[in-house]
């Protein structure tokens, strides 16, 4: 690594004592930052050879201060390079305190993940999801592994993580853990929330981020078509189980709610919009962002079948939704019994509404997101790629347009022959 290093002595004038001596300082700049260390001598400032950086005269007590000086200043330049073998990137500080004997305080990663795990697993439920925490724990794990397989050692300092050691650790994210692209790129996106950390508390001087360059695989998303959401809507299960799955999947195909948000819905967050019909209107526990969604009447009559459910009524919560985990398991068996050869998870519903409810039938995009809760319209765009029904359908609108306009002007053109 190329670093700019220069030293200067100076006489402090500023400090000249009673004697009339003044103090001889050495001013350190590395890549363009100063710090100052005292000699701990003392000349008559008429004597000091700024050019020469030395003192003039010919004594024996001058060669000797000389001398002493030229001793310091190799001194420093071997505690450089000595630091420069063992850390890599110096700074003045650094360089100060390993000159004045001071031990520098190691900040290690591994403890500083857990502080931050930690934290955040008393803030779930409150500012986190539980499903947040198990991915930074995961990544965590993942980091320890790492070490071992690489440095083999348990923990690290954190001054020792730079570009190489990310490429490394994704490396191995792909190969030891054989994870694919996102999910590498996920976790190092979560291990830089720990960098961020160790940068904004002044732990680390260079962000190894920096350069660092990682893309997420556009993953094409899954919803049901409207053959799908028909047949699902009208099978008649004769599990009572499996029809509450259903319906309660089915509300947040026509609301675009997720697992969560559905779960803690109450009589508190329906109440009439500025249209005079019933809304819902909550925040997205993910992002915490508000998101108000008219109430369609497929939609409406799930929580009417519902309204008087011993466990709703007990819980004060608007559906008797089962454990995550408990949902998707039935929605495969769900799936099978109507022929829908698609992997049915809950987040699905959302994708459904998404596409197939509202932007196929003509939902602006923007309508869409706020309903969605998205902090961006760009995240809502992934959709409407994928409608390609919907390009055909506005294609087909264009085609209509254009041939009115065709026969219009032929119209024009023979009566004007006529």
């Amino acid at each position: 690594m190329n670093q700019s290093f220069n030293l200067l002595f100076y006489v402090r004038k500023a400090k000249t004592n009673s004697k009339g001596e003044a103090p001889i300082y050495l001013r350190m700049t590395i890549d363009g930052i100063v710090s100052e260390i005292s000699t701990k001598r003392n000349i008559n400032p008429s004597l000091w050879n700024s050019v020469g950086q030395k003192v003039n005269g010919n004594s024996e007590a001058v060669k000797s201060l000389n001398f002493y000086l030229k001793t310091f200043e190799q001194r420093i330049y071997d505690t450089y390079h000595e630091l420069m073998k063992d850390k890599g990137h110096i700074t003045c500080e650094l360089l100060k305190n390993k000159l004045l004997g001071k031990e520098v305080r190691r900040r290690m990663l591994i403890l500083i993940f857990q502080d931050h795990n930690d934290k955040m697993e008393k803030l779930v439920g409150k500012e986190y999801a539980k499903g947040t925490l198990g991915r930074y724990q995961t990544c965590m794990s993942h980091t320890k592994e790492f070490l071992k397989w690489k440095f083999k050692v348990s923990d690290i300092d954190i001054k020792k993580i730079d570009y190489a050691f990310l490429n490394d650790f994704e490396f191995y994210l792909r190969t030891e853990k054989s994870c694919n692209n996102n999910s590498a790129v996920k976790y190092l996106k979560n291990f830089g929330k720990i960098i961020r950390i160790c940068l904004a508390n002044g732990w680390l001087d260079k962000d190894p981020y920096l350069n660092y360059q990682s893309k997420f695989n556009e993953v094409t998303r899954v919803f049901l078509n409207e053959d799908e959401l028909e047949n699902l809507s009208t099978k008649d299960f004769k599990n009572e189980r499996l029809s509450l799955v259903r319906d309660i999947f089915l509300f947040s195909c026509y609301t675009g709610l997720a697992y969560i948000d559905t779960q803690k819905l109450t009589h508190q967050n329906i109440n009439l919009g500025l249209d005079g019909n019933k809304w819902i209107f909550t925040k997205r526990q993910k992002t915490k962002t508000t998101s108000n969604i008219p109430l369609l009447p497929q939609a409406e009559s799930i929580l009417e079948k519902y309204k008087d459910n011993k466990t709703c009524l007990n819980s004060g919560k608007l559906l008797p939704v089962l454990s995550n985990q408990k949902m998707n398991a039935y929605l495969k068996e769900i799936a099978d019994l109507c022929g829908i050869e698609k992997e049915l998870t809950y987040h699905i519903a959302r994708h459904t509404f998404a596409t197939t409810v509202t932007l196929s039938n003509g939902v602006s995009i923007e309508s869409v997101s706020k309903m969605l809760g998205h902090k961006s319209i760009k995240t809502t765009q992934h959709y409407a790629k994928i409608l390609d029904s919907k390009v055909s359908q506005d294609m087909g609108n264009l085609k209509l347009i254009l041939q009115q306009k065709q026969e219009t002007k032929k119209k024009e053109i023979k009566k004007l022959g006529t």
